[in-house]
């Protein structure tokens, strides 16, 4: 069963249009995650004038991310445990369209997110993509930044498929969703792990929810704390501290399915895809 069918009769939108009309700077993210049985019926209470993304005539698009860590898990351990000053870095690359992007997201002493990001050619760490991630650790406060960024590895890789839905003003806010499927998730060992049955959700919008999150609500679905980065490592490495994420751990990744086989290199790479 195709869970994206009822996207089918939206209209289509272009990636510019798309962020003219919801450029959304200033907006709240809800995470869902839902069993792909559930996710048509929330699909089919789209509003009318709901569009989806297009790009070549494609809108699953493929996604893959390189995530990269210290061999301490700094990164991990600072979400696990919820430190004030924390970063992730990953490579993300857009297999469809094309175009990769190193992507640094730190929170600082004031708590606020910063995600900034720069074009890059793969899904390495040369001399300039560590100096540029050693400035944002540094701007960010995290403490021993240069030395960290130095020690960045590739911890984990994640792929998925991304439809990307814009739903029509309501009372002046705009608001937009993504929806991902084909879950993957390759270790740094080449484990693969799969949540076949499930779906992540992630609607953007201003102050007030959009239709998309009602719509959720309505069918009993509320938003969830999960992380691809550090929900993945959890479920790959149980020997792991999991606290933020034990609830989607236990109800959904459960029922993942895991192959432990050594798989050769370029399957744990992005542009491989």
């Amino acid at each position: 069963m195709n869970t994206l069918t009822p996207l089918d009769r939206l209209r289509p939108i272009g990636l510019d249009e798309l962020n003219a009309q919801a450029e959304l700077q200033t907006r709240v993210d809800r995470k869902y995650i839902v069993p792909g049985r559930d996710l048509p019926a929330v699909l089919q209470a789209l509003p009318p004038g709901s569009q989806i993304l297009e790009i070549d005539g494609e809108s699953s698009l493929r996604y893959a991310s390189q995530y990269f860590d210290t061999p301490a898990l700094d990164s991990y351990f600072g979400a696990a445990r919820k430190r004030r000053r924390r970063f992730k870095v990953r490579a993300r690359t857009y297999v469809d369209s094309g175009g990769s992007f190193l992507e640094v997201k730190t929170k600082g002493a004031r708590s606020a997110t910063v995600k900034e990001r720069v074009p890059v050619t793969g899904d390495e760490l040369d001399d300039d993509a560590v100096a540029y991630a050693t400035d944002l650790l540094v701007d960010a406060g995290i403490p021993d930044a240069a030395h960290l960024a130095e020690t960045l590895q590739p911890t984990l890789v994640t792929r998925y498929r991304r439809a990307t839905v814009l739903l029509p003003a309501a009372e002046g806010d705009a608001s937009r969703a993504t929806i991902d499927t084909e879950l993957t998730w390759i270790d740094a060992g080449g484990t693969v792990l799969q949540l076949p049955a499930s779906v992540i959700v992630e609607t953007k919008s201003g102050q007030r929810a959009g239709a998309l999150d009602r719509a959720l609500w309505r069918q009993g679905h509320r938003p969830a704390r999960i992380s691809k980065y550090g929900t993945g490592m959890a479920a790959l490495h149980p020997d792991l501290p999991s606290n933020p994420w034990h609830r989607v751990l236990t109800r959904h990744f459960s029922h993942a399915t895991v192959d432990h086989g050594h798989h050769p290199t370029p399957d744990t790479r992005p542009l491989a895809a």
